[in-house]
């Protein structure tokens, strides 16, 4: 999470621009993410040149004959500002705009980018300021926030200082259920990963350094602030062969995403965490469009969260979904259970009201659910933990592909988990607590076939054909098990013995209060 300090300068950056006459939200975003992005690049790749030192491997620099587009060269103070001007302007933003494959999704996306900044004192401002911000950026990361996205989290808050954070159920999830979630599926290298409604990338990114993180040595490993193993600084050291790399780096990620200017965001986040060649597509996952250029049964992971409460145009929307309706939390749900291959793992957020509501397509989205693949779980979150976009109560499914169009249920019993807090405050400044549940609730996961209770408290399983007998309903509440504990009184005279000496007092204090004021 960002901090107030950070939260403040990227305020005067945008004050700077608004003032500079770059007024319209998107443009200002996309220009800021530039400039981010150019510092980022610098700084990235004198990393993989550490990591290639530390590794005994050869390395060449992204900047190779290019030194002039590097940020240190041009951020210099000696440079004057029209000059600074006109490098970024025709040779660093062309740079950045070319520097993948032209046939991959970032030149692609990238192609027709503009940069807008053509004032010279505008640029030489936004550069000292890109500089402070990524210097409070390094100092978060250095105080144990390795795990965070953190051009996401700056273009969340840009959007939600314009009021347009959470419109149409669109919000980024915070950093640590996604490491939850990784927890849950446990993506490995071997996997083909992909998010349908990627945003800023940041399932992608988890699931990265959920990767690097199990492949690290012991004294590479620390625990973050939410009580998770991450790898201290470079992460995968127990990685030695090429062809896993270059997996991981170009053919393990994917994501799809309908705004464009979400695409190039994230596209450059992963880029900047190390993954070269991205595969992120401007393309809605919900339409007959995606139906044309992709098949089912594509990936054995899938991680999201979806847009919740939205709607689409019917017209355009795949006829290939099994359900009615235009809801798009339930056509997700959907795409997702159509995207895994047989035995592929997914994990998704989903607002509370899809597992008990009783319309036809909800009913319908559950009963495809647990036929066509083994739901494995229901994670119960608390209300607050999309504050302050939202206080929607929301839940994570965890599923497994067993057979697209099953006529069978393939689901035998689901295991429910109640999350009283996710160890953030449920308020609109969610604080930091003292307390780690995540952790504690992803090994529950892990052992949960031994050492489940047969007590419907906290956790608990059940069975198929008591989710048949209740309408498929899902929800956490309807099976768990309330304690009555009945209430214990004091005796009626001892009651009144106590309101008669209160009786007394009031008394006295009502002559004292009649004697002072005559």
């Amino acid at each position: 999470m960002l901090s107030d300090e950070l939260k403040s300068k990227i305020n005067k950056l945008w004050d700077k621009f608004w003032s500079r006459g770059i007024t319209n939200p998107i443009d200002a975003i996309s220009q800021i993410s530039y400039l981010l992005f150019m510092r980022r690049l610098d700084d990235a790749d004198a990393t993989e040149k550490a990591k290639a030192t530390f590794a005994s491997k050869r390395f060449t620099s992204i900047f190779k004959g290019k030194q002039d587009c590097r940020w240190s060269y041009f951020s210099q103070p000696s440079i004057d500002p029209e000059t600074k001007l006109k490098i970024v302007s025709e040779k660093a933003f062309p740079f950045i705009k070319q520097i993948n494959d032209p046939s991959q999704p970032y030149a692609r996306y990238m192609s027709n980018a503009v940069f807008l900044i053509n004032n010279a004192a505008l640029l030489d401002e936004a550069i000292k300021a890109i500089d402070e911000i990524y210097a409070d950026i390094q100092k978060q990361q250095q105080e144990g926030q390795q795990f965070q996205d953190t051009q996401g989290d700056v273009y969340e808050y840009l959007l939600s200082e314009m009021s347009t954070a959470g419109m149409n159920g669109q919000f980024r999830t915070p950093r640590h259920l996604i490491q939850l979630m990784c927890e849950l599926v446990d993506p490995d290298w071997t996997d083909k990963i992909c998010d349908p409604a990627c945003g800023t990338g940041g399932f992608l990114i988890g699931a990265y350094q959920h990767i690097l993180t199990k492949y690290s040595g012991p004294e590479e490993i620390t625990e973050d602030e939410n009580g998770f193993k991450r790898f201290k600084k470079y992460g995968g050291d127990k990685i030695t062969k090429k062809k896993v790399w270059d997996i991981l780096h170009t053919q393990a990620f994917y994501g799809f995403d309908m705004d464009q200017t979400m695409v190039r965001i994230g596209l450059m986040n992963l880029m900047l965490h190390g993954i070269t060649v991205p595969q992120i597509e401007n393309i809605d996952a919900l339409s007959k469009l995606y139906d044309q250029r992709y098949g089912d049964g594509e990936y054995s992971i899938v991680m999201a969260n979806p847009p919740f409460t939205g709607k689409i145009d019917k017209g355009g929307m795949s006829d290939q979904l099994k359900i009615g309706g235009t809801n798009t939390e339930l056509l997700f749900l959907m795409r997702i259970s159509k995207m895994l291959r047989p035995g592929g793992r997914a994990a998704v957020i989903i607002p509370e009201g899809v597992l008990f509501g009783s319309s036809k397509n909800q009913k319908d989205t559950r009963e495809i659910l647990l036929k066509d693949n083994q739901l494995e779980a229901v994670i119960s979150l608390p209300s607050g933990a999309f504050k302050p976009y939202t206080g929607v109560k929301t839940a994570i499914l965890v599923f497994t592909k067993a057979e697209e169009n099953s006529n069978t249920w393939h689901t035998e019993k689901v295991w429910f988990y109640e999350l009283k807090n996710d160890g953030y405050s449920l308020d609109d400044n969610r604080r930091k607590l003292a307390e780690n549940p995540l952790p504690v609730a992803a090994e529950a996961y892990k052992e949960r076939a031994t050492q489940t209770p047969i007590e419907r408290r906290n956790y608990f399983y059940v069975p198929i054909a008591e989710i048949q007998e209740n309408g498929l309903d899902l929800s956490y509440n309807r099976y768990k098990e309330f304690e009555y504990v009945e209430p214990t009184y004091e005796p009626p005279q001892k009651i009144l013995e106590a309101l008669m000496t209160l009786e007394q007092e009031i008394q006295r204090d009502m002559e004292e209060l009649k004697n002072l004021i005559g």
